[in-house]
């Protein structure tokens, strides 16, 4: 079956760069984003790991894990660290799961059941493990994206995303288009006008279905 926005993420151990680590117990109580690549020594896959490098600050103030999955060993990925720190020139600290064995990428439906790594394999034999993961405290699925071998992921715009999923995890609020925190929000339609003004001061009405007020959480 597919994955849909609030399942539950599936579980698994596995071991990483870490150490064996379970899914779940890692998650703890924050957040977490799980990005997904098809194979070790790739180059988008290397800038991208290195952007997630640059930004790990960013992602610890947002009280948010960040692990990495690539269907490659741990001793592979140790020496793909030193490739990505250097490209980054800075450290990649984040664990990086060994999926040798396709679960983790059957698990969340980035590869069928039958997926198996031949040999002399490319990455392109696991393409479509290319996923970004947001994951809640409550370890529901919040939010997927997935991206083409040849297009670089925007982790300002997971970044983005993650903000509008902690901020509307927070409050019946919803985000508009190009959303950035401090903006205005959208008030949740479980609100009438009254409940709205009570919760948020001053709305502004565009429509009876749209309602926008100030950030709750600026």
């Amino acid at each position: 079956m597919s994955l849909r926005i609030n399942d539950t993420a599936p579980n698994f151990t596995a071991d990483s760069t870490e150490g064996q680590i379970n899914l779940h117990e890692w998650i703890g109580d924050g957040y977490a984003v799980l990005f997904s690549h098809p194979k070790d020594f790739t180059p988008v896959c290397t800038t991208e790991f290195g952007a997630v490098a640059r930004l790990a600050g960013e992602f610890e103030k947002r009280n948010t894990k960040v692990m990495g999955v690539s269907v490659d060993s741990v001793e592979e990925h140790h020496k793909w660290k030193k490739d990505i720190e250097a490209f980054a020139d800075a450290p990649a600290s984040f664990p990086i799961i060994d999926d040798t064995s396709l679960n983790v990428a059957k698990l969340f439906d980035m590869l069928p059941a039958e997926a198996y790594l031949p040999d002399g394999r490319t990455a392109a034999d696991s393409a479509t493990v290319r996923t970004v993961y947001i994951i809640g405290p409550d370890k529901k699925i919040r939010l997927m994206m997935t991206y083409p071998m040849s297009v670089g992921r925007n982790f300002g715009e997971i970044i983005r995303a993650l903000d509008a999923v902690k901020a509307t995890d927070a409050g019946p609020i919803a985000t508009p288009a190009d959303w950035q925190p401090g903006k205005d929000v959208v008030v949740g339609l479980s609100l009438d006008d009254d409940a709205a003004r009570a919760k948020f001061g001053e709305i502004d009405v565009k429509f009876p279905y749209l309602r926008l007020t100030k950030d709750p959480n600026a």
